[in-house]
């Protein structure tokens, strides 16, 4: 069987979206490390606490040789957008989990409203990544 480790999402500044992440999302790191060897390269991430299997890579834009600067720049411009990264959280009570998140100051682009599979909000990260944040409903 084949599972799901981890999924990756490019972010402007890696300290900052370590105290989104974990600070108003609630999550936890998993891996905080600095190889210098690899030109001071950080492997940052963090996941929902319980579900210790997945994990988010918080990934800085690289530079050459990896990204030359008009990919990286593409990039920064996707991100602005809200299309180079999509996370799909669900959580039991969509209306209570938005109030709670809101509360410690995530900002939401979509409020709660009733869909065909559920309930459903959503919201970016400072990087301008997406998330929905779905109540499944039960008979689906």
């Amino acid at each position: 069987m084949i599972n799901i480790a981890s999924a990756q999402l490019w972010v402007h500044d890696q300290d900052q979206a370590l105290a989104f992440y974990t600070e108003k999302l609630g999550m936890e790191v998993r891996s905080d490390v600095t190889m210098a060897e690899m030109g001071d390269f950080r492997w940052l991430t963090v996941g929902p606490p319980g579900e210790d299997g997945v994990s988010i890579v918080l990934m800085a834009i690289p530079g050459e040789p990896v990204l030359d600067d008009q990919t990286a720049e593409s990039v920064r411009e996707l991100m602005s957008k809200g299309f180079a990264g999509a996370i799909f959280l669900t959580t039991d009570d969509c209306r209570a989990s938005y109030e709670q998140l809101k509360a410690r100051g995530v900002e939401f682009t979509e409020a709660p409203e009733e869909r065909p599979y559920g309930i459903d909000c959503g919201f970016r990260d400072p990087s301008g990544n997406s998330f929905r944040l779905t109540q499944v409903r039960g008979d689906l």
